[in-house]
């Protein structure tokens, strides 16, 4: 007898399952306490199913999903087609189907993972997504079942490889963002339309998956705010580096007294910040929690092997759960109903650089409109002038984002200041 598994798309990363099953059989026996088989692939055409024929993979494509939904014996449907549908609509006919099903699709997960999770709930079958945040790093796993004791107050992630691939060479060698960008297009990081990883929407996807199994919570992807790396420049890295500081896209999930709060934005890290080391395309989640303290996870975020390991692994404590007769048993089972946080709650220091007419006073202006607001320096750079016009830099203690959002508005009020960009920085 075998497990049998139908594969929806046969990409990147569901070509690296069969390399794993070959080169860790034993161990995968061990684990799931049966064989896994691949039954059946579903792939786009016929054109599609004779290249891959072809170039020696000798498995059972088919180019009709109801060969796969309604074949009795697949037990196991794996989604790994990207992109909301067709794959909402396939994972939905799986689990109505009575399969278990297995994806590491961030995008559906974090807009109608809580209609396909009650779904997988009411036909008693299991739906896992352990690949869908940080690729090959375990985070979701370890959150769900190793972090159970602890109460995790704060999760901060380098969750978008892309962006961090951009930003560790606009750092450590100097790049625009427009070089930086060129060069993740040339290298196949980024897509010809990078919007989803340079404005923040991957990372924020993860965050309201992060959000799920760290705090229990069931947030919106629309209360998600995000921010992105277009807007940096060489200058505002420049001031990073010379105040003790990296610039890193950085998602940021927190539960403060109110309720829930989730982000996604550039942020100054200190230089000692475990984070800050985090380079190229790599991922990295920080967890404050009130037992261990702080625990890094760190890994590839994608690439073939690290996300098919991650996909495998799901499959195996189905296939064990099969085994074992539970396997309605959710992947995630801390639920509580967590309000979204008030915004005079959330608190941060804050970046700031202002062009200002080169004169007198006009520091002093400034100290005054950050103080109406109750808002104190901690640090302040006044640049050369630039002709006529000088720039400002101030790092703030911290504040909320209801003085962040009245500060912004009087300082874009001012004819005397000109907010250039405004970062969020994560105090030491």
């Amino acid at each position: 007898m075998s497990i049998k598994i139908g594969l929806l798309g046969f990409g990147t990363v569901a070509s690296g399952i069969p390399f794993l099953l070959k080169e860790n059989g034993e161990k995968v026996f061990a684990a799931s306490r049966d064989q896994l088989e691949i039954a059946k692939v579903l792939v786009k055409d016929d054109e599609e199913k004779d290249r891959l024929i072809a170039a020696g993979n000798d498995y059972n494509f088919v180019t009709n999903v109801d060969e796969i939904l309604n074949d009795e014996e697949i037990q196991i449907v794996v989604e790994l087609m990207g992109r909301i549908e067709p794959a909402r609509t396939f994972i939905t006919k799986a689990l109505e189907a009575g399969k278990n099903v297995v994806s590491a699709n961030k995008d559906l997960i974090a807009t109608h993972g809580k209609e396909l999770i009650a779904l997988a709930q009411d036909k008693g079958v299991a739906f896992y997504y352990e690949a869908a945040v940080a690729g090959g790093i375990p985070i979701l796993r370890t959150l769900a079942n190793s972090l159970t004791s602890d109460k995790v107050t704060r999760i901060l992630g380098v969750l978008n490889g892309t962006s961090n691939f951009m930003m560790t060479k606009m750092v450590d060698e100097g790049w625009s963002y427009e070089d930086a960008l060129k060069t993740a297009q040339e290298l196949g990081y980024a897509e010809s339309d990078p919007t989803n990883d340079v404005e923040g929407y991957d990372a924020a996807y993860k965050a309201v998956i992060l959000s799920q199994f760290g705090f229990g919570a069931t947030i919106d992807f629309d209360d998600v705010s995000h921010k992105g790396i277009t807007n940096i420049s060489t200058d505002d890295v420049a001031v990073a580096q010379e105040l003790g500081y990296v610039i890193k896209l950085v998602g940021d999930v927190r539960e403060v007294e109110s309720g829930i709060s989730a982000e996604v934005s550039p942020t100054f890290l200190p230089k000692n910040h475990p984070l800050a080391s985090v380079n190229d395309v790599m991922n990295a989640v920080f967890v404050e929690s009130i037992g261990i303290g702080e625990s890094m996870y760190y890994g590839p975020g994608a690439g073939q092997k690290p996300t098919a390991t991650s996909v495998l692994a799901d499959i195996i404590r189905i296939a064990r759960r099969l085994s074992d007769g539970n396997v309605g048993k959710p992947f995630n089972e801390f639920r509580r109903d967590l309000p979204l946080a008030n915004p005079a709650d959330v608190k941060s220091n804050y970046y700031f650089a202002l062009d200002t007419p080169d004169e007198k006073g006009k520091i002093l202006h400034l100290s005054e409109i950050f103080n109406s607001e109750d808002i104190s320096f901690e640090q302040v750079l006044q640049q050369k002038a630039n002709g006529t016009t000088a720039r400002i830099v101030v790092i703030t203690h911290a504040m909320s984002k209801t003085q962040l959002k009245a500060v912004t508005e009087k300082l874009e009020a001012a004819e005397d200041f000109t907010v250039v960009n405004t970062l969020k920085v994560l105090s030491n």
